[in-house]
C-alpha cells in the first residue's frame, strides 16, 4: 500500500503557459527515470538524487506572486487501479470546471476546463505506460477499499515572476502525479474544533486558494500536538456553526435520519467528493439537508459524524470536542450511514459498483 502523501513525483508532468493574447503553450515533459523496479533496488542516496530531479524545475521563477504571497490555487483529485488492470479517474471534469472558476476568482486568466481534463488524463496514462501506477489488489475490498492505492493527481498554478504585490496575469499551470494510499493515519478519528479562522466572508474560502491552506495546516497541526486527528473549522462571525474540517467538507447523520452538511457559503470549498456524496445519500433515500449547522444542534441530535474530500475520502469522525466538552458519535466505530456511502463511493472509485453516473474517466 501507498503512503499517505509523499513527494516522489513520476516521470511524465505537463505544463501550458499563457500568453500575452490570453491562448495556452502545453507541453509534455518527460523527467528522468528508470524502471519502478529499477529505482526501488537503487540505493537510497541514489534514490533521492533521482527524485530530486523530478521534483524540481530549475527553469521556474524563484521569486513570484505565488511564492511570495500565495496567489495561485490548485487541485487534488485521483485515478484508480480497476479490476481489468486499466486506471480510471475520479470526475476530472468537475476538478476542471473548479480550477477554472478559482482562477476567474483570483483575477488570473482562465484555463479551459477541456485542456485541463486532456491533461490530467495524458499524464495519467503516460505515466501508467511506465509501470507508474498500483496494481488493483482484491484484497482491498475486504475493507472497502478504505486502504488502497491510488494515484494522486497535483494541477496547480505558478505565477510569473513578480516581487511587489499583485496578480498573476501570464501563469503557467502544472500537472504531476504521485503515488497516494490512505490519508488519516488508523486508530484514531477524534476531532476538536480550532479557534482559528479558516475563511472570512467576502475572501477566498470558496476558492481552493494556496493561501487558504496556511491556517488549515496550522489547526491541523495543533489538534494531532494534541492528540485528534483532525480540527474542524467554526463560522468566523459568531464561532458556533460548523463549517468544515482541516482539508475536507463535514457531514452530520441525524437522529431523525436526515443527512446535513453546511450549506455553501463563500467561506466553504465546494467539494466534488461532497456534491458526490449527497446525490448517493439521496438515491439510498436519504432525506438531505444543506443548511447551517451549529455545534449546540450537533451536540445534542447528531448520531454519525464524517468528513468527505478527494484525500479523505469518506472518513468516520467518532467524536468532536468544543470547548472542553465531547460529543461522542461512533467510538471505535464506523456508523451505518457512514459505511453505506463509503462503500459505494468506494466501490464506483476502484470499478467493484457500477458507476452509472458517468464519473468515472479512462486515463488516455
Amino acid at each position: 500500500m501507498a503512503k499517505g502523501f509523499s513527494l516522489e513525483i513520476d516521470p511524465w508532468a505537463y505544463r501550458a503557459k499563457c500568453q500575452e493574447d490570453g491562448t495556452w503553450v502545453e507541453e509534455y515533459i518527460e523527467k528522468p527515470h528508470l524502471s519502478p523496479r529499477e529505482e526501488e533496488a537503487l540505493p537510497a542516496d541514489r534514490r533521492a538524487e533521482l527524485l530530486l530531479k523530478r521534483n524540481n524545475y530549475a527553469d521556474l521563477p524563484l521569486v513570484n506572486y505565488t511564492t511570495q504571497y500565495g496567489m495561485g490555487c490548485f487541485e487534488g483529485l485521483k485515478a484508480f487501479p480497476q479490476p481489468d488492470g486499466s486506471l480510471a479517474l475520479f470526475r476530472p471534469d468537475e476538478n476542471g470546471k473548479r480550477m477554472e472558476a478559482s482562477m476567474k476568482g483570483l483575477l488570473m486568466p482562465q484555463f479551459p476546463a477541456s485542456r485541463f481534463l486532456t491533461a490530467v488524463r495524458t499524464v495519467v496514462g503516460r505515466n501508467k505506460a511506465l509501470g507508474f501506477a498500483p496494481l488493483y489488489d482484491p484484497a482491498w475490498a475486504a475493507d472497502d477499499f478504505v486502504f488502497g492505492s491510488a494515484v494522486y493527481i497535483r494541477p496547480f498554478s505558478f505565477a510569473e515572476p513578480g516581487i511587489g504585490v499583485g496578480i498573476s496575469r501570464s501563469p503557467w499551470v502544472i500537472v504531476v502525479t504521485t503515488p497516494v494510499g490512505s490519508y488519516f493515519k488508523p486508530g484514531n478519528s477524534r476531532a476538536i474544533t480550532t479557534k482559528r479562522v479558516r475563511a472570512n466572508p467576502g475572501g477566498t474560502g470558496w476558492i481552493k486558494a494556496d493561501s487558504n491552506y496556511v491556517t488549515s495546516a496550522l489547526a491541523k497541526k495543533e489538534a494531532e500536538l494534541a492528540g485528534y486527528m483532525e480540527a474542524v473549522f467554526l463560522d468566523a462571525r459568531e464561532h458556533a456553526y460548523f463549517e468544515e474540517g482541516s482539508s475536507c467538507n463535514i457531514f452530520f447523520a441525524m437522529k431523525d435520519g436526515s443527512l446535513v452538511t453546511p450549506s455553501l457559503e463563500d467561506t466553504i470549498l465546494p467539494g466534488i467528493t461532497r456534491r458526490s456524496v449527497l446525490l448517493l445519500a439521496k438515491e439510498k433515500g436519504i432525506t438531505i439537508d444543506e443548511r447551517r449547522v451549529s455545534v449546540k444542534e450537533v451536540f445534542s441530535k447528531a448520531r454519525e459524524c464524517f468528513v468527505s474530500g478527494t484525500a479523505a475520502g469518506i472518513t468516520s469522525i467518532e467524536s468532536i470536542t468544543h470547548d472542553g466538552r465531547e460529543a461522542v458519535f461512533c467510538s471505535r466505530a464506523v456508523g451505518d450511514v457512514t459505511r453505506e456511502l463509503l462503500k459505494t463511493l468506494k466501490g464506483i472509485q476502484y470499478g467493484a459498483v457500477a458507476d452509472t453516473h458517468g464519473w468515472m474517466f479512462p486515463a488516455l
